[in-house]
């Protein structure tokens, strides 16, 4: 009997293959599945079953490319009807050796949510763990904002799930997310990957909430970002998402060729560092670092559009085709060879963004001066604290908000570490505010140095 758990960067996503006696099942599989595929082969089993906790707002499921190169059956909730797989219900039961899943349906999160309970049939019916797909997270609870106009509702039914269902499965039974710290799919995870009922019943904030009402007033107040690509993702895991994904980004562009496409229509994404990107990019690019890609890009890329790269080497480009295929994203026709030296060295224009020290913008501050800081992280993050007279505005909601952010004066962006900020700089060039500037560090650099930091009123 095995248990391994696959991690997907930027994503936070976690999935897992669990087998026994020569079979295997993958839970809540991403769309290059080389790797369960490895996992299978090295613990001598057959991958046989699919399982989908719920279908996937921000990721592309590898479920239907597991059956493509495998054979296995696909399951997933019932109350939703997907395009693809078989429907399960509390109660369905699933064994390979003495590896026992058992199906409990776990509404709340979405209505089709399920979760498996896992026991070991040499020792009895006793439930050994339990994967909870992104009904429960360690340190938080799933988000229940995709039904606004049934917010109480599936508050409700979450609360239900999780006290009526999960809970009394006992305090020694082992959670398996969907989801760690960093993740969209939830706010305070804890940056652990293990966790117990138990622990969870005593220490989890959500959990503490034990009258349901007072669960469902938390639940309906929290404060969530939705990113424009998950109605894409919501719609590939429904119908069927793509199959055969794989990694294809080698086509290196000159800088004649890349100028070419540009006026064609290409995108050009910047992944490189945020101070990398600063020093120099080409005008007109999106400038996001790749570690980002997976939590912001799907604010800012259409899908259908070229996409051409600027990275360090053909591994970086490699490595954010795959981040870009996970968001399903199959655009990508190749890279600047040589990076911007190329570039640089044929004359072509180049821009920058100047970057300003936090002591600076402190005294800029002190001195009042005429000029915008632009803090672009979470309404939470905001106003857990921030620097005085910040102007808000989330970073994914940039684009669509850019008329808000005055133009007579020159532009800070600012965030967490720098690394949003350079995103919004980056926005903010593209539409042509050309005053703008980066805060490289940002408020952890305001940790290091003694910033004026103003908190607003917690809200009741």
């Amino acid at each position: 009997m095995f248990l391994e758990k696959v991690f997907s960067e930027g994503l936070a996503h976690f999935s897992y293959v669990l087998g026994d006696n020569g079979r295997a099942a993958v839970i809540d599989p991403q769309v290059d599945v080389d790797i369960y595929l490895d996992i299978a082969l090295e613990n001598k089993c057959r991958i046989t079953h699919v399982f989908e906790t719920h279908r996937n707002e921000d990721f592309v499921s590898g479920s239907m490319e597991l059956q493509h190169q495998t054979g296995a059956d696909i399951y997933h909730g019932r109350q939703l009807a997907f395009q693809y797989g078989r429907s399960v219900k509390t109660g369905d039961r699933f064994e390979m050796g003495d590896l026992v899943l058992k199906i409990l349906e776990t509404p709340g999160h979405t209505y089709e949510s399920v979760c498996l309970v896992v026991s070991d049939a040499s020792i009895g019916d006793t439930p050994v763990a339990v994967f909870t797909g992104d009904t429960l997270f360690v340190g938080d609870v799933g988000r229940t904002d995709f039904f606004p106009d049934k917010a109480e509702e599936v508050a409700g039914l979450l609360y239900d799930s999780i006290f009526e269902k999960l809970i009394p499965l006992g305090d020694q039974v082992i959670i398996y997310p969907a989801h760690g710290a960093g993740s969209v799919c939830g706010v305070n995870m804890a940056d652990r990957e293990f966790s117990t009922i138990g622990v969870e019943r005593m220490h989890n904030p959500v959990l503490q909430k034990t009258r349901k009402e007072d669960f469902v007033r938390y639940k309906v107040n929290e404060r969530h970002y939705k990113p424009k690509y998950f109605k894409q993702m919501e719609k590939y895991n429904l119908e069927g998402p793509p199959v055969a994904f794989e990694s294809k980004v080698w086509t290196p562009f000159t800088a004649d060729e890349l100028k070419e496409r540009m006026q064609g229509g290409m995108v050009i994404l910047d992944v490189r560092s945020a101070e990398a990107c600063a020093g120099a990019h080409i005008p007109g690019s999106l400038v996001i670092p790749l570690e980002m890609i997976p939590a912001f890009a799907g604010y800012f890329l259409q899908y259908e559009q070229p996409i051409g790269l600027v990275v360090n080497d053909a591994r970086q480009a490699e490595q954010a085709d795959i981040y870009l295929g996970r968001l399903g994203y199959d655009t990508v026709q190749g890279y600047l060879e040589s990076g911007m030296q190329e570039w640089e060295t044929k004359g072509r224009r180049f821009d920058t963004i100047s970057a300003v020290h936090v002591e600076i913008l402190v005294d800029r501050i002190k001195a009042k001066e005429a000029f915008t800081l632009l803090d672009v992280r979470t309404i939470d993050e905001f106003e857990s604290g921030h620097l005085p007279n910040a102007t808000h505005i989330y970073v994914g909601e940039l684009e669509d908000r850019i008329d808000e952010v005055p133009m007579d004066r020159p532009v800070t962006t600012f965030c967490g570490s720098g690394l949003r900020a350079v995103i919004a700089a980056s926005i903010l060039k593209r539409r042509n505010i050309t005053e703008v500037e980066v805060c490289l560090g940002s408020m952890k650099a305001c940790m290091s140095y003694a910033c004026p930091v103003v908190k607003e009123e917690t809200r009741g």
